[in-house]
């Protein structure tokens, strides 16, 4: 919120009457209702053919209170708002804003006003699959609360968008979500909430994005391409607030990123294992869903292109011209050794100190090599045996079109296509190759490589754990390390043996946010 505008509490307080619901700590079902926010509503199930005001300021509420874990929260909810004026569909590009009620009393709540509180921006999306807005309840595990409850008690204003994702379809069968849909959506949203910062609570110039997995890549991409113009086309033709879409600071959680690049990555780190435990789901849905897993060995042909894969990584992370803070050159050689596989190397060693001080027994471990309560070494080659491959060669543009990924790059007429060289010069299934501006669209290392044009978020906090196997090491290494030789704030780790998951530190996810926001 704009403090210079104090009329926002009152027409905030008479936008509509309390209805004080009293909120269960259940997972919220699929909401039934209209968009709150449409003029006109010609199109079927809140599709095409409608148009919606992009005024918080009409916005209406319902009073809540909910308990979890023996804390209870009181807040309203402004629920299903459609934040552009023309949506493909609006069931799911709509957001849920959550307010403390706090703030209508004139309140702090630790070191934020009504006016200072950060805008704290989650969004649900994994596999890059349609996600519609989240609340505040209880979390994956069935017991703890999730991210957007925590924030609410923290004094964080909360928005969580919707978006649409890759098997998003119209009434004539179009594929509306294909990328940059994903990402477009997201940008639409931050700039609803930019575009209502005079008449609404919360400090628009403090949104905090948080994702997991394919979530977590949309949430690095909207920190590294913030006001970029290339989506601006697109966003013109959605109606989007006519505002800033950069992000004050990015939480990203095993970003599933840089897919042009993330095939060659992952046979770098996992060439010569040719064992896998393979998850078996349909194109790989959602990083929710119950993982039933496959073990077998690659095919003469598999290794055959691990082996081709593997040799094209150097070249691409040398051209990168990362350093190491010291100013040392973090390269590889053409067998994919030196200073970057140490840096890689140097993350789990400092993530099984970590383990070590908070009491793990890491004896068992024979690739763990200790002194007393010292990690002095890590055998590199047994840590990746021990954590076993996961996805057969090539990881992300399968060769046969069958991956989420190859789903995610196809057309409004094309399901799947492929969306690397490599992918397509060896495909078995005669696809077609994605338009590079899309998966570039898609990158968020392709916007911090050329950074010209682009806002930059100045805050950055990434995990990906030691036990994920979902993509190589070496991608989030490359985030962090792009970002940190540009001068960003960056809070990188590998939490110990933590797999494919996210929001699984809040407490220190939110002391960082407090930590960048004060």
């Amino acid at each position: 919120m704009n403090p210079s505008h104090t009329l926002a509490l009152a027409l905030m307080t008479l936008a509509a009457p309390s209805l004080n619901a009293q909120a269960q700590p259940t997972m919220p079902e699929t909401p039934s209702v209209a968009p709150q926010n449409a003029m006109t509503n010609s199109g079927a199930g809140g599709r095409a053919n409608s148009t919606y005001n992009l005024n918080f300021a009409n916005a209406t509420h319902t009073s809540k209170t909910l308990t979890l874990g023996g804390q209870t929260i009181a807040f309203r909810a402004y629920e299903h708002i459609v934040y552009v004026q023309h949506p493909v569909d609006a069931k799911y590009e709509r957001m849920n804003i959550y307010i403390p009620e706090a703030y209508f009393k004139g309140k702090s709540i630790g070191h934020f006003t009504a006016q200072t509180a950060p805008i704290f921006m989650p969004n649900a999306v994994g596999g890059y699959m349609p996600s519609e807005p989240d609340s505040p309840s209880v979390a994956r595990d069935g017991h703890n609360p999730n991210a957007a409850f925590i924030a609410l008690s923290k004094g964080y204003v909360v928005a969580t968008p919707g978006a649409r994702g890759r098997t998003t379809q119209d009434e004539k069968g179009q594929y509306t979500g294909k990328a940059p849909a994903a990402i477009v959506d997201l940008k639409a949203a931050v700039r609803y909430l930019r575009h209502n910062d005079a008449v609404m609570f919360g400090n628009a110039e403090k949104i905090i994005s948080n994702g997991t997995s394919a979530g977590g890549a949309l949430s690095a991409l909207l920190g590294a391409s913030g006001n970029n113009t290339d989506y601006e086309p697109y966003l013109n033709a959605l109606g989007a607030a006519k505002a800033r879409d950069d992000v004050f600071a990015v939480s990203a959680y095993c970003p599933i990123t840089n897919l042009d690049h993330a095939d060659m990555a992952y046979e770098w780190q996992f060439n010569g294992f040719n064992t896998y435990q393979k998850m078996i789901m349909p194109q790989m849905i959602d990083f929710h869903a119950e993982r039933k897993m496959e073990t077998g060995a690659l095919t003469a042909t598999q290794i055959n292109t691990s082996n081709a894969l593997k040799t094209l990584f150097p070249a691409y992370l040398n051209a990168l011209k990362l350093t190491q803070t010291n100013g040392q050159p973090l390269t590889l050689d053409a067998q994919g050794h030196g200073p970057f596989k140490d840096l890689v190397k140097s993350y789990v060693i400092a993530s099984a100190q970590t383990a070590l001080n908070n009491g793990t027994d890491l004896s068992p471990l024979a690739w763990v090599h200790l002194s007393g309560k010292k990690v002095t070494d890590i055998d590199y080659d047994g840590y990746i045996q021990a954590n076993v491959r996961m996805k057969t060669p090539p990881a992300f543009d399968a060769l046969d079109l069958s991956s989420g990924e190859n789903d995610l790059f196809g057309t409004a007429n094309t399901q799947a296509q492929h969306f690397t060289a490599f992918g397509m010069s060896n495909s078995t299934a005669g696809g077609t190759h994605a338009a590079p501006a899309t998966v570039n669209m898609m990158n968020a290392m392709h916007y911090l490589s050329s950074p010209k044009g682009s806002t930059i978020s100045a805050h950055w906090r990434i995990r990906h754990g030691t036990a994920d196997r979902d993509t190589s090491l070496a991608i989030p290494v490359i985030l962090a390390t792009t970002l940190k030789n540009q001068g960003k704030r960056v809070d990188f780790a590998m939490p110990w043996n933590v797999p494919h998951s996210g929001d699984y530190d809040l407490d220190r996810l939110f002391a960082w946010a407090d930590t960048i926001s004060h």
